[in-house]
C-alpha cells in the first residue's frame, strides 16, 4: 500500500513486522474463543492428506457442532493459521487448523498460535525431507504436533504408518490410532467401491461399527476418513452420525476431483501438487478404476526435485501397473520430456473409455493439462 495514501472507510494501522503482528492477532483471536471452543481445536498434518483429512474433519464435526470452522483451501502455514483463527465466527465451537511443514520448528510455531487439544498425523513420508535431513528430520518435524497436545488433550496418529508411530514416542497426551488393523482404534475395512474410486467402508471402534461412502476417490481417502472418526468420536459424536457425515464432503478443486473432458475422457484432476506418496496413491485410485486404457501425466515432484531415484521409481510403478506415463516437461522419470501440446493432442480425442491422472508439483502447472483436455 502506497504510504499516506487514504483508503474511505477503512482503518490501517502502521506495524513494523507484518507477519509478527498477524501471529499475535491470531494468538489473541485464539484466546477470546476458548470459551466457546471448549477444547476442540484439531491440527492437522501429515506428509499426505492434509486438506483431504481437514475437509473430512469439518464435515464430522458440522454435523453436531454448527458453528465449526475451518481454513478455505490449504492455508497451512505461518500466515494461513493465524487468518483461518481471525475468521472463526465469535459462537465459534469446533476449530479445524492444517498445519504444513517446510522445516524444524514450524509446527511448532503454529501451535503456539492455535493450542489445538487434539492433533492428527495422516502420515509420515518424504515430503520436505531435503529440508530438514531425511525422513527421521520428517519424523521430529511431524512430531511436534502431538508434543504440543496437553496431558488432556488426543493424538490421533496412522498406525498403519510406521514412521508416523514414532511420532507419539514420549508425548503427554492419550494416544489414539486409526488403521487397517484390528490393533487400531478405529479400523476401517473396505466393503466395496464404484467405478470412480469412491469407497463403501465400515468403521470399526470397539463393539460399535458403521458402514458409510467416503465420497473422495481412493482407497487411501478411507485412511483419511477414520481419523476424522476418531476425532468425532473424540469430541462426542457418534460413530454412526461421523460415518453418515462423510458424505457431505466436499472435496477441494484440484484434488482427487474427477472431471470430464471434451470428448468424454475421465480425467482425475490431483494438480495441486505432488510428492511420491501421493503420487503413489493416486496411481493406485487409477489402476482400480474401470478403463479399456490408462494415463498419468505427471510433472516434476518439486519436493525430491533432485531425486532422479524418486521420479524413476513412480515411472517403475506405472509400468507394474499398466499404466502409460506422460511426462509434462521433465525427463526426471527416464522418458521423454513432453510438451503440453505434445500431450493435449495426444489425448484431447479420447472418450470415455479412458482414464487420465494429471498430477504435478505447483511448479509444473499440470492444470494446464486438464483445461486443455476439457477445451
Amino acid at each position: 500500500m502506497q504510504r499516506g495514501k487514504s483508503i474511505d472507510a477503512l482503518t490501517c494501522i502502521e506495524v513494523d513486522d507484518c507477519d509478527a503482528a498477524l501471529t499475535a492477532i491470531g494468538r489473541h483471536c485464539r484466546e477470546r474463543l476458548s470459551g466457546s471452543l471448549a477444547g476442540r481445536v484439531i491440527g492437522v498434518t501429515g506428509s499426505v492428506g492434509k486438506t483431504s483429512t481437514k475437509d473430512l474433519v469439518l464435515a464430522v464435526l458440522r454435523s453436531q457442532f454448527s458453528q465449526a470452522h475451518g481454513p478455505e483451501k490449504s492455508l497451512n502455514n505461518d500466515i494461513g493459521v493465524p487468518v483461518t483463527i481471525i475468521n472463526a465466527p465469535d459462537a465459534c465451537d469446533a476449530l479445524v487448523l492444517e498445519m504444513g511443514m517446510r522445516g524444524l520448528g514450524e509446527i511448532a510455531r503454529l501451535c503456539e498460535v492455535g493450542h489445538p487439544q487434539i492433533g492428527v498425523i495422516t502420515e509420515v513420508g518424504d515430503a520436505h525431507s531435503d529440508r530438514v535431513g531425511g525422513i527421521e528430520g520428517v519424523v521430529r518435524a511431524k512430531a511436534e504436533l502431538v508434543q504440543s497436545i496437553p496431558s488432556s488433550g488426543v493424538a490421533i496418529v496412522n498406525s498403519d504408518s510406521v514412521n508416523a508411530m514414532k511420532t507419539v514416542h514420549g508425548i503427554a497426551a492419550r494416544v489414539m490410532t486409526f488403521g487397517s488393523s484390528e490393533t487400531a482404534s478405529v479400523r476401517w475395512e473396505i466393503v466395496s467401491s464404484d467405478e470412480r474410486g469412491r469407497c463403501t467402508v465400515r468403521f470399526t471402534m470397539g463393539e460399535q461399527s458403521a458402514v458409510g461412502v467416503v465420497p473422495l476417490p481412493g482407497i487411501h481417502m478411507a485412511s483419511n476418513a477414520a481419523s476424522a472418526v476418531a476425532v468425532g468420536i473424540t469430541c462426542g459424536i457418534e460413530i454412526s452420525q461421523c460415518v453418515e457425515a462423510l458424505s457431505n464432503t466436499e472435496g477441494a478443486r484440484q484434488r482427487m476431483q474427477w472431471v470430464t473432458g471434451r470428448n468424454g475422457v475421465r480425467i482425475l484432476d490431483d494438480s495441486y501438487n505432488a510428492n511420491p506418496v501421493s503420487v503413489t496413491a493416486a496411481l493406485r485410485t487409477v489402476a482400480e478404476t474401470p478403463a479399456k486404457q490408462r494415463y498419468a501425466v505427471l510433472g516434476v515432484m518439486a519436493e525430491v526435485l533432485h531425486s532422479d531415484k524418486a521420479h524413476r521409481e513412480i515411472a517403475t510403478l506405472c509400468q507394474k501397473l499398466g499404466i502409460e506415463l506422460l511426462a509434462l516437461e521433465t525427463d526426471l522419470y527416464g522418458t521423454d520430456a513432453l510438451s503440453l501440446t505434445d500431450i493435449a493432442s495426444s489425448l484431447v480425442h479420447r472418450d470415455s473409455n479412458v482414464v487420465v491422472l494429471v498430477k504435478g508439483s505447483r511448479v509444473a502447472a499440470t492444470e494446464r493439462v486438464v483445461q486443455a483436455l476439457m477445451g
